[in-house]
């Protein structure tokens, strides 16, 4: 299976960023390549820069585990 990115994320009940906001999820992706996921991620965290408990992450999926 080829490696797939995902950019997940969203806005969080504090910053523990331990609990979501019901309604803020956001999966974006699959990207093929690190580097367009990157961009996808900058682009959301660029936009949500001004929320202070809005958090994404870049996710791998397809790759066997070290």
């Amino acid at each position: 299976m080829p490696e797939r990115y995902w950019v997940i994320g969203g806005e969080y009940e504090s910053t523990a960023f331990d609990k979501l906001v019901d309604g803020t999820e956001q999966i974006l992706g699959p990207y093929r390549d690190p580097d367009t996921a990157k961009r996808a991620w900058e682009h959301i965290a660029v936009e949500t820069r001004s929320v202070c408990t809005a958090r994404y992450t870049i996710v791998r999926e397809g790759s066997a585990a070290a």
